[in-house]
């Protein structure tokens, strides 16, 4: 019998109905699944002593995403139908001599080296194969080079959105930081008070770092830049929402008395318990595209470029800040939120 440990992100994975033992298994409701991954995690970097490579840095998004974890054995002789499961439920497994394997068995990390097998192929959902290499040509039609081993996004079979509601309480809480940061760089700060009498559900929905930054009588320069920039991220959920028309390519900065308006125009509790988002399909298709430009940002900067296309890297970040928190990839809150590329 073989000993197997499964990384599924499928959030509805097929029924093992193969002959196995089943010695354990967890989900997103496990409250030790993150602390697990997160050990995973180490183990593929080699607990920090392994540079990034494509395809380590194609695990860590996995784990990212990965929604079950299965532990199973069973015998050498169903490692065949094990592997059409494991292509279906979308995992990489790991085995008792430590290596880190594909759907097929071939190896993705190995224990000494950290080096992947050349034949070895990354588990992805064939939409999101599709959704890449549409986005990826998509750009190209805009001048904007990709790195062909950037991994897709997120599938819908993968997906746990976040509910309508909480989506709009957290446009609540961005715009009460921004409005501020905005009265503060114009030298007439909102005080904290004015803005919990109109926007109480604001203050609710606040994440510790925005409670700190509106109850602070004076905030830190950095503090102020980084919530002026948070209406970008406001538009990205207000045209999740259906509240915006069109998110236009990420060239140019947000009408900032457009977004006010559609936020103060509406009762904050009849916004949040009529939210509805847009079909997920879209909300994908604009998490791949920023996703991409974000590293095509990034990359410029760091040859000393500018960013191509007219590509404005402050609202590609927000962008991609927001939508990463939407898909929950990975899941967390939303001072935590990551924007890897």
């Amino acid at each position: 019998m073989l000993l197997i440990n499964a990384y599924c992100t499928n959030r509805r994975p097929p029924p093992l109905s193969i002959p196995h033992e089943l010695r354990g298994r967890r989900d997103t409701t496990d409250p030790e699944l993150g602390p697990h991954l997160g050990g995973f995690a180490g183990y593929v970097m080699g607990g920090g002593a392994r540079e990034m490579s494509a395809t380590r840095y194609a695990v860590l998004r996995h784990l990212d995403r990965v929604r079950h974890h299965f532990a199973l054995e069973l015998d050498e002789a169903n490692l065949g139908p094990f592997e059409a499961w494991a292509h279906a439920a979308n995992a990489i497994v790991f085995l008792p001599d430590g290596t880190v394997r594909d759907p097929a068995g071939m190896v993705l990390v190995d224990p000494d080296d950290g080096e992947a097998d050349p034949d070895a192929v990354m588990p992805y959902p064939a939409a999101a194969r599709v959704r890449r290499d549409a986005t990826t040509a998509l750009l190209r039609g805009h001048g904007i080079r990709v790195a062909a081993s950037l991994p897709p996004v997120v599938d819908e079979c993968e997906l746990e959105l976040r509910a309508p509601g909480e989506v709009a309480s957290r446009c609540l809480a961005l715009f009460a930081c921004a409005l501020r940061a905005e009265s503060i760089v114009a030298r007439r700060p909102i005080p904290r008070t004015d803005i919990e009498e109109r926007l109480p559900q604001a203050l609710r929905e606040a994440s510790p770092k925005e409670r700190a930054f509106l109850d602070a009588a004076a905030p830190g320069e950095q503090a102020v830049i980084d919530h002026a920039w948070r209406y970008e991220a406001l538009e990205t959920l207000l045209w999740a929402l259906g509240l915006r028309s069109l998110l236009p390519f990420p060239t140019a900065r947000c009408d900032v008395p457009a977004l006010a308006g559609i936020v103060l125009d509406r009762d904050p509790e009849q916004l949040i318990a009529s939210a509805t988002l847009r079909p997920a399909a879209e909300l994908l298709d604009a998490l791949d595209l920023v996703t991409r430009v974000h590293w095509a940002v990034t990359d410029a900067r760091i040859q000393k470029a500018d960013p191509p296309a007219g590509l404005d890297g402050g609202v590609v970040l927000e962008r991609h800040y927001a939508l990463n928190w939407l898909v929950r990839v990975p899941d967390v809150e939303w001072d935590d939120v990551m924007t890897p590329t």
